[in-house]
C-alpha cells in the first residue's frame, strides 16, 4: 500500500516523538530501533523509510528534544519581569521535578558525557541546544541589567547541566538534593535573582 507524503511525515514524526522521549530517558547507548518503533506502533522494517541509520535518528531525535523543551521553558508570560523569568527557568531546571523526569525535559545533560562520540550531526545539534539554552538565559540576564550577560549565561547553563547531571548520578538523596539547592541558589544570588 502506497501512503500520501502527509501519513509519511506523520508517521516520522511519532517515530521522532518516542526517540526523543528514548534518548533522554536511556541515553543513546541504550536507544534501540525496535523499542522506538515498537513505542511509535510499528515494525522495524519501516525504520529505513524514515531515517538513513541510528545516528541519522539520534541526530534528529536530539533536535526534536532541544525543541520540546523550548517549549517547556518559553511558559513564562512575557509581561513577567525578565529577572524573575530568569528565577523561574533555574528553579525549574535545577528542580526535583526535572531531575526526576528525564524522558520530558532537557535532553542536554543526559548526552553531556556521550555527545563527544555521536556523529557529527548529532553534535551539531547538541552544540545548537546548549546556545539556544544560553542564548535564552543571556537575553534574560541582558534584560534584567546583569553586567556581561554573555560570559555569566554560558556559566550558569554548565552550572545548570552539570548540576542536574551530577543530582542524577547520584545514589543518596539528601546528596542529590543538596546538589541542585546549592547550585540553584548560587547561580540566583550571583546573578541578582535570588
Amino acid at each position: 500500500m502506497k501512503y500520501d507524503a502527509e501519513h509519511k511525515g506523520k508517521t516520522r514524526d511519532r517515530v521522532l516523538a518516542e526517540a526523543a522521549r528514548a534518548l533522554r530517558a536511556v541515553g543513546p547507548d541504550r536507544l534501540a530501533i525496535a523499542d522506538v518503533m515498537r513505542a511509535a506502533g510499528l515494525t522495524v522494517g519501516g525504520f529505513y523509510a524514515h531515517f538513513r541509520s541510528k545516528d541519522d535518528l539520534m541526530a534528529h531525535a536530539i533536535k526534536r528534544a532541544v525543541d520540546e523543551f523550548d517549549g517547556v521553558v518559553d511558559a513564562a508570560p512575557a509581561e513577567v519581569p525578565a529577572a524573575e523569568r530568569f528565577g523561574r527557568l533555574v528553579r525549574f531546571y535545577l528542580s526535583r521535578q526535572h531531575r526526576d523526569a528525564p524522558e520530558s525535559g532537557c535532553p542536554l545533560p543526559g548526552l553531556a558525557s556521550r555527545v563527544h562520540a555521536m556523529g557529527e550531526d548529532a553534535r551539531r545539534h547538541y552544540a545548537a541546544g546548549f546556545g539556544r539554552l544560553s542564548g535564552r538565559v543571556e537575553r534574560l540576564l541582558t534584560a534584567a541589567g546583569v553586567a556581561n550577560a554573555a560570559a555569566a549565561a554560558s556559566s550558569v547553563t554548565a552550572e545548570m547541566i552539570g548540576a542536574l547531571t551530577l543530582s542524577r548520578a547520584t545514589m543518596d538523596p539528601d546528596q542529590s538534593d543538596a546538589i541542585l539547592r546549592r547550585s540553584r541558589d548560587a547561580i540566583l544570588a550571583r546573578c541578582g535573582a535570588g
